[in-house]
């Protein structure tokens, strides 16, 4: 099963919800496998800066050829997350091509919602070629204790893709564990921001045993 995190628009929280959501994964006891196919490396950088042993390997493979390449590297695993990138059209595509779900990270801004349209019409694009493909959006960073999250599912609903019930807010606490190569479940296990990440990750074995 290869999931993918996946919007053309840059700075939406990919990289943040992609190593959170592995180590989630991890933690269930899934055998995960991380792809950074974002020609910056981010996820790669986030591995590099963490000390001692992680739960699950990051490779780097920003190439247009995910959807040939990635079918082999599945079978030693039970999941893999690709962390996209953003402006890389081919890589974009390719992605998709491999993925059985992909989530799009939103924030609540109507630019994000405009912004939206491009991977909805790549979806939309390879959706012929992959029949059983499942999209959904995904709140991020949404500011605490505001409306904003509810109004920008309904800004969303134009595009016809379901929007994932859980929200991830915008907090401190995700930077600061990044920076150390760590995720807010390994540092503060329990805090708001952890149940966020557990719910969102219950969401997408939903998707995934469906």
């Amino acid at each position: 099963m290869i999931v993918s995190l996946l919007n053309q628009k840059g700075g939406v929280g990919k990289t943040t919800l992609a190593v959170h959501l592995a180590t989630a994964l991890a933690q269930r006891g899934k055998r995960v496998l991380m792809v950074d196919a974002d020609p910056q490396g981010s996820a790669l950088d986030w591995a590099a800066s963490r000390e001692g042993e992680n739960a699950f390997p990051v490779i780097g493979l920003p190439k247009a050829t995910l959807h040939k390449e990635l079918p082999k590297l599945a079978a030693d695993y039970d999941l893999l997350v690709i962390d996209g990138a953003p402006r890389v059209y081919d890589v974009a595509r390719s992605a998709i091509m491999a993925s059985d779900i992909v989530l799009i990270p939103v924030q609540p801004s109507p630019y994000d919602v405009w912004a939206a349209k491009e991977i909805v019409d790549l979806v939309t694009d390879v959706r012929p070629f992959k029949e059983n493909l499942k999209s959904v959006f995904v709140i991020n960073r949404k500011i605490v204790n505001t409306a904003i999250g509810r109004d920008v599912t309904e800004a969303l609903s134009e595009y016809e893709l379901p929007v994932l019930k859980s929200q991830v807010c915008q907090r401190v606490s995700f930077a600061e564990s990044a920076g150390r190569g760590q995720t807010v479940l390994e540092v503060e296990p329990g805090s708001l921001a952890s149940q966020e990440i557990e719910a969102l990750t219950t969401e997408v074995m939903e998707l995934i045993e469906r």
